[in-house]
Order: C-alpha cells, then structure tokens, then sequence
C-alpha cells in the first residue's frame, strides 16, 4: 500500500512538472503530501484517547478524498502516457488538462458530499401487492428509516429538515430499523426531542442493529457494556419507539390484523444475535408478517425459509455505503461487492425484503450519489410490484 501510494503521487508529480517549471515544485509537493499523511498517522495514533473527534475527521477526509482523486487522474492520464511510450510522441497537454480537470472536480464532488449529501434526504415509495393481504389493510403505509449514528450529527437543522420530511409522509406506521448509535447510548439523548416528533396512528416500532450493542469500542467491564445498551434501550423508550426484542406486536385495522415482528440484530460477520423463531412464536403461517431485521443478510439466510411465511422484511444496514451512483438507469456502489443487494426492493419466493439507505452516516461524514433516505412503503392486494 505505502509502494502504490508512493508512486501514484509521484506520478501526480509528473503531471505537475508538465505544466510547471518552477524548481519548488518537488520539494513543496513532498512537503504537501508528508504533512497529509503524518496528520492522519497522528489522528489515528491519538484516537484511543482522543476518540474520532475533528482533528481525526478532518485528517482522514482530507487523505481519503486526495488520494480518491490521485487515483482518478492517474487512471484518466495513464492510458495517454502507455501510448506516447510506445508511438514516441510527447505527452497530450490536452489529455493532461483533462485528467486535471477530473482531478479537482473529484475534490469538489467529495466536499459536496461532505457539507451538503450527507443531509440530502429523499423519500423513495414503493408500491407491494400482496394476494392474501387482509382487506382492511389495503392501502395501509409504513414509513422506514435506518441507521440514524446519532453520533455522527453535527447540524440540528438539517436532521430536523429530514424529520419534518418524515412526518409529511403521515404514514399509518412508522418503523426504524436499526443502527440509532455509532457506540455509545448518549450519542442520541441531544437528538430525542428531534426523532421523538415521529408519529403514526398504528405506532413506532423500531429494532438494534450491530453498532447498538457497544461492540466496536473498549469497555472498562462488561458491565459497563451492558449498562449501555439498558439505557440504549431507554432512550427507545423516551422516543416513543415500541423496541421488538425478539418479539411480535399485532396491528389491528377495523376487525382484522397484521404481524410486526422484530428481532435482535443477526447478520453474517456482524453477530447473530436475533430468534426468528422466538419473533414469530404464537402467530398463525396465515398470519400476515412484516419483519423488522436490521441486516439483510438475514433475509437470505434465515427468513425466506421460514416455515411460517414472512410477506416483508425490512433491514438498513449497508448504506449503500454512502457512494455510489443511481441515475440513468445506472445502479452502482462498491459495496455490491459485498451485498449482492444493498438497497431498495428485492424478492425471492413470494415474498420481499426493502433495504433501506441509511438516515446518517458513519465512517465517512458524507454521502455521494447514494443519498439519505426515508422510505415510504403501500401495502396493495392482488398481485405485481411497483
């Protein structure tokens, strides 16, 4: 990694050297580069006891997004240079100009997503039709969002923009679907007043998701870890949100019903901690279930065999991992690499799982071309998707 970093920005340093003939270049360059790359040594050296605080964000943001665009213009530039190696010619200043233009418009798009994506929120609506929903829940509506990583935060007028636009949906039900806190329970408690404006006439359920438990920081004891997670489940409480604990609540609409079930986050490489069988226990295979699961690997695994059919399943988790593009038809994130579905609808076998992308972020504090979402769901008879 430190050799294909090293020759990368050399090779940025040819392409400077081509339009600048000034002999500070080198040594300011190296100079630039050094600094970047010690500051972000230093940010994850004074972590542990510093945590990711703004020096950290700020360290690791600038390395990731220059040496991102680094790589843009070396792969854009490369192809010229293989050329004029090999007819003799003298490198294309046009060609050049070009891989510099895409350069800095790499950088500007990444501040974008930076200062304004991460709170770019869109509604995405789905329409699912189901043979055997009961009647009186035809037309009935969910509202989903996921991932909130409270901790992340850091503008309360943009989070509340996004949580008025949740209300707006006036949804029969609303659903979160894990992920409230990066680690810590207190990450959400300046946020309650914000989330707790979310209602809907049939309720606020909402499940854990992996970060929920603690599991990514070191606690003194583990009691510690578990007085976290009572009170993580506390302030579900103090939002309003009913939290489906390996359980099941029954949604009445004039004389007939739907399951809800919620289970303990389970997901592959990120603890399997949820009980399908302990969610759905005591309700009928004609029951018709909705599943909250926050990772979708579940689905796969676990839910579409199910004996007692689950009609829907809806998870979060990946979040599309806040880079991609979904536009022109094109439907594309790295993360597909390790979800063969990250977002969206899919179904298999008569019934369906939503991915949800994520409300917040964490890791990187932005999000390009794969924006954050709430998703407003209608429950149709008869047959077909939309």
């Amino acid at each position: 990694m430190a050799i294909l970093f090293f020759l990368i920005n050399s090779y940025l340093l040819s392409g400077i050297h081509s339009l600048l003939a000034s002999s500070l270049v080198t040594p300011l360059f190296w100079l630039f580069i050094l600094g970047v790359t010690f500051s972000l040594f230093y940010a994850i050296r004074r972590m542990q006891k510093k945590g990711m605080d703004l020096f950290f964000k700020i360290a690791t943001h600038a390395f990731l997004v220059l040496f991102v665009a680094e790589l843009i213009f070396s792969l854009i530039l490369l192809p010229n240079d293989l050329y004029r190696l090999a007819a003799g010619v003298p490198r294309n200043l046009y060609w050049l100009e070009f891989a510099w233009l895409m350069f800095f418009l790499t950088i500007i798009v990444f501040i974008y997503g930076i200062v304004k994506g991460k709170y770019a929120y869109r509604v995405i609506r789905h329409t699912l039709y189901f043979d055997d929903l009961p009647e009186n829940f035809d037309g009935f509506t969910i509202t989903q969002i996921s991932d909130v990583h409270a901790g992340s935060f850091n503008n309360p007028k943009a989070v509340q923009r996004g949580v008025d636009l949740i209300k707006k949906q006036q949804s029969d039900l609303f659903v979160f679907t894990g992920d409230l806190v990066n680690n810590q329970a207190e990450e959400i408690k300046p946020w309650i007043n914000t989330f707790s404006q979310v209602k809907a006439p049939y309720g606020q359920f909402s499940v854990l998701g992996n970060h929920d438990y603690g599991d990514y920081i070191k606690w003194e004891t583990e009691t510690a870890k578990q007085a976290n997670l009572q009170q993580l489940k506390d302030y579900h409480k103090e939002l309003g949100y009913n939290l489906l604990l390996d359980e099941h609540a029954t949604i009445h609409k004039d004389g007939q019903k739907i399951i809800l079930a919620g289970v303990e986050n389970w997901g592959i490489g990120f603890g399997e901690r949820g009980n399908l069988k302990k969610a759905i226990a005591n309700t009928n295979t004609s029951d018709f279930k909705v599943l909250l699961s926050h990772d979708p690997t579940h689905w796969a695994a676990e839910v579409i065999k199910s004996p007692s059919k689950i009609h829907l399943t809806l998870s979060g988790h990946t979040h599309g991992m806040q880079f991609g593009i979904e536009a022109f038809g094109i439907k594309w994130s790295p993360v597909k690499y390790r979800y063969a579905h990250w977002g969206g609808i899919t179904s298999d076998q008569g019934v369906y799982l939503n991915i949800n992308r994520g409300f917040g972020f964490i890791g990187f504090s932005g999000r390009i071309g794969i924006w954050p979402e709430i998703t407003v769901i209608e429950l149709k008879r008869t047959s077909g998707i939309s």
